[in-house]
């Protein structure tokens, strides 16, 4: 069985995220998953990017095995692992430790919806988790990781808000494609900055009203989207 594809998409999704600026070192890692095969790719731990092969990506299904692969996987494996199990209709995640998103997760504050930017790509504030438990750490942390954002998420759509700010960590983002899942992780931390420096000159300052907000995100997402070309 043959898992060239994904493997092939997420190799290119991962020598695409240091050319963003999202990454520092190797901090930062790119997964793809064939839903129907329940398997995914990911990138192994601590490979430099420069260095990485297609050849070199690891293919472990959805109970966690490796089916592919000789390389130990990226030790998010199973927060990765855990989305893809709990948030139906993703086929991507990226995690970055972006700085000006990595700011509101250590900060402990959601990242608010403040403009129209924001607004095309996320149904609402980005969501922060809470503080994980000493049990939570020492026990399976990379899986517990995952089950917090999970536990964030109850009530939320997860393909309305497709990111997160794991506390203390940084940003999660998924997608139907690894590189929609990279383009929302670039956008993630754009408005992240712009909030940084919305806040700085006004500390009081409101989220974008509704009407604005469902305006920019309904035009963009969803059946009545008119936003781009038809395909």
């Amino acid at each position: 069985m043959s898992y060239q594809s994904i493997k092939e998409e997420c190799f290119e999704a991962n020598l695409a995220l240091p050319k963003t600026g999202l990454v520092d070192l190797t901090f930062g890692n790119v997964s793809v998953a064939d839903p129907e095969r329940r398997v995914f790719a990911i990138k192994p731990s601590g490979v430099d990017y420069h260095k990485l092969t297609a050849d070199d990506i690891v293919v472990l299904d959805y109970e966690g095995n490796i089916v592919e692969g000789t390389l130990r996987p990226s030790s998010d494996t199973p927060t990765h692992r855990c989305l893809f199990l709990n948030f139906p209709g993703i086929r991507s995640v990226v995690h970055t430790h972006s700085r000006s998103a990595v700011a509101f997760a250590q900060a402990a504050m959601e990242l608010p919806c403040l403009g129209t930017t924001h607004c095309d790509y996320f149904h609402g504030a980005v969501p922060v988790t809470r503080a994980m438990t000493p049990a939570e750490v020492a026990a399976e942390y990379e899986w517990e990781t995952g089950l917090v954002i999970v536990e964030r998420f109850s009530g939320i759509n997860p393909l309305d808000i497709p990111a997160v700010l794991v506390r203390n960590h940084g940003p999660f983002t998924w997608g139907p494609s690894a590189a929609k899942a990279l383009e929302t992780a670039l956008a993630l931390e754009i408005v992240a900055d712009m909030a940084l420096k919305t806040l700085a000159l006004n500390p009081a300052a409101a989220a974008a009203p509704p009407h604005l907000l469902n305006k920019h995100f309904l035009r963009k997402h969803g059946p009545s989207a008119y936003y781009g070309q038809n395909r």
